[in-house]
């Protein structure tokens, strides 16, 4: 009972001091949270079956990455909890007492930490759970009904998850403490902080960052000779990015800093000794939290423009599904002036065309994409139906045995590089010139891989396969959608013991992408949160180092150093400490968006921009945030002077 009383009253004495760390805490709790009531709650049943399948999905995935995130993000805060409380830890043995005690008076300490966070996580949470998924379907432009739907089983999960990571780290810390000497727990805050690191080890360090960094953004751009860029590649690329930024903080940066405090002119001018020495210092010690801050603020980025990439695919894809209404396919080469009879007597026709195909047997082909069905169209008549329809046609005709592949537009693409690729017809190799994604043949061109050949070549190649005939359709009034269905189906009836006929019809009332939709304003919220914990990573550490730094600045004081010097000190230190993660983001976001571009095919620079302003904007007011509460911490403040 003694112990649990000392441990409260340790919690209420220090809980100002980690007050940062409980809001940390609770922010990432708040949004696992809100992310696990989405697939529990009834707001995704107006998407369908099969949309809220998808989207619920998705929701895993990115819960498993903020599970990875919390893991990471707990094992780093205990730590810093512990490191926090070894001196006075270690004062607790002079007072008699055993380290089994003292690990046990640290465990239930940090316990009531975790479980005060889970407690403000959860109630943030539940009082935010419907503006959450307010801001999440009006991003994704649905239109819902938002009730307050309270589920228990959100909150047993949540809780689950954390406390089983919590007390991981709580375990840890108490089995570091019963293992730690008396002098290791008194000298636990002043390990490694004014040690300066061996320049050969270094070099040694930065040129290996250099290469495994260079090499990562090289994989994540690379497109091989058969134009695929391999999923293997991209993997490697991330893990040699993250190996990379932690050697660079380790090796390159040090070895940079190591050497400007060796220049005596640049070492001595304005006052750069005050806090160049300070950053080499401490760079061996905090250079794994300015790379974690950087990793976090590059997936932030990388979060942002993948939104912004499937919102844009969306919308393409959404483009290509609704260029015709009605497509019928057919053996008989007049079957057009019936079929626009039967749905004109229901509606005006915005436009129309029609195009023959040859539809090739599967063994005449062989493709790298193994799409499975293909088929061959001319030139000549693709042009004609371009203009029919209104439709960009920009591309040359093919020369003989050369082809252009008008494909689907897919969610991303493992096809970087279409101007290198085979195909074998009929037993003849042509080369793929390009590949246009322009939605000539409607939704037929998401099932069925066309090829374009100039028109000689269309004629020899006839025997391949079957001539089949498109009709194209596009009605005005969409209300009568159900009516014309049903009409040509009942014509099909009539024909098809004759001819072959079939009928492709888009419902315009049914969104079988909308979990895309979803997907984007969800990576929206993960730019946040992966923006906000790099955040406030940097100025959780910031805060507790500058605890540590109160005897030097108060030595610096009684020296005749003035205040205003060392407030300048402190805010190029911490301008330093903020501005090195950002900068090396900024030059690795380039990359990684890059490769982005090179899947989704679409042009992200503009986002990759505001991405990366966005991420300067909030570690604005953070660096300011973390400069003043330093200030004031070491009392240099201007509230010191008085």
């Amino acid at each position: 009972m003694r112990m649990m009383s000392l441990a409260l009253m340790n919690f209420k004495n220090s809980f100002r001091n980690y007050l940062s760390l409980v809001i940390s805490l609770s922010f990432t709790i708040l949004i696992f949270f809100n992310f696990q009531n989405i697939i529990y709650s009834d707001g995704l049943a107006v998407l369908g079956a099969k949309n809220k399948e998808y989207t619920e999905m998705v929701v895993q995935v990115i819960s498993f990455v903020l599970v990875c995130f919390m893991f990471f993000f707990i094992w780093y805060s205990t730590n810093v909890f512990l490191t926090k409380r070894k001196k006075e830890i270690g004062i607790y043995v002079f007072m008699g007492l055993f380290n089994q005690k003292i690990g046990r008076l640290y465990a239930i300490e940090t316990a009531l930490t975790g479980v005060s966070a889970l407690i403000f996580g959860i109630f943030s949470g539940v009082l935010t759970a419907g503006l959450f998924q307010m801001i999440l379907f009006a991003l994704s432009d649905i239109a819902v009904e938002i009730s307050f739907q309270f589920r228990i089983k959100p909150v047993f999960i949540t809780s689950g998850v954390y406390l089983a990571v919590y007390f991981i780290f709580v375990l840890k810390g108490y089995i570091n403490i019963v293992r730690s000497s008396v002098l290791s727990m008194l000298l636990g805050t002043k390990q490694n902080e004014y040690v300066k690191q061996n320049v050969a080890i270094l070099f040694v360090k930065a040129m290996a960052g250099t290469v495994v960094l260079g090499t990562g953004f090289y994989l994540a751009v690379r497109e091989s000779g058969n134009g695929v860029n391999i999923m293997g590649n991209l993997f490697l690329a991330v893990v040699f990015v993250v190996i990379g930024v932690y050697l660079l903080f380790g090796g390159l940066i040090p070895f940079v800093f190591q050497g400007l405090a060796k220049n005596k002119a640049f070492l001595y001018g304005k006052e750069r000794c005050l806090w160049v020495n300070s950053v080499v210092f401490r760079m061996k010690k905090n250079y794994r939290t300015y790379a974690m801050a950087c990793i976090l603020i590059l997936c932030s980025v990388s979060a942002l423009a993948t939104g912004f990439a499937m919102k844009n695919r969306y919308e393409n894809v959404k483009i290509f599904e609704s260029v015709y209404t009605f497509q019928v396919l057919s053996s008989r080469p007049d079957l057009g002036e019936e079929v626009r009879g039967i749905i004109g007597e229901n509606t005006e026709i915005t436009y129309s065309a029609e195009i023959p195909i040859i539809a090739l047997k599967e063994d005449t082909v062989a493709a790298n994409e193994n799409f499975g069905t293909y088929a061959l169209v001319a030139y000549s008549d693709l042009k004609k139906l371009a203009e029919n329809v209104g439709l960009a046609f920009d591309f040359q005709e093919p020369e003989q045995g050369q082809v252009v592949r008008a494909s689907h537009l897919s969610l991303l693409s493992l096809i970087t590089d279409s101007s290198h690729i085979s195909v074998t017809i009929g037993g003849k190799v042509y080369q793929q010139t390009e590949e246009i994604t322009v939605p000539y043949m409607g939704y037929l061109q998401d099932k069925v891989s066309f090829y374009v050949v100039n028109d000689e070549e269309f004629k020899d190649l006839v025997p391949l396969g079957q001539k089949l005939y498109t009709y194209n359709y596009r009605m005005e009034d969409l209300n009568v959608f159900e009516t014309v269905r049903e009409e040509l189906r009942r014509f099909r009836e009539d024909v098809i013991s004759d001819y072959y006929m079939g009928i492709v019809s888009m419902d315009p009332s049914k969104d079988t992408l909308e979990w895309i939709k979803i997907s984007y304003s969800l990576c929206i919220f993960m730019f946040m949160v992966f923006i906000l914990a790099s955040g406030s990573i940097m100025f959780m550490k910031l805060y507790n180092d500058s605890f540590e730094e109160k005897e030097r600045f108060l030595v610096l004081r009684k020296i005749g150093m003035s205040h205003k010097v060392l407030q300048k000190s402190i805010a190029a230190e911490l301008g330093a400490a903020y501005g090195l993660p950002f900068a090396v983001m900024a030059v690795s976001s380039y990359f990684s968006v890059h490769a982005l571009e090179l899947m989704m095919k679409a042009d992200l620079r503009i986002i990759n921009v505001v991405s990366v302003l966005t991420v300067s904007g909030i570690f604005l007011p953070c660096y300011i945030l973390s400069v003043l509460t330093y200030q004031r911490n070491v009392g240099v403040s201007e509230n010191s002077l008085l």
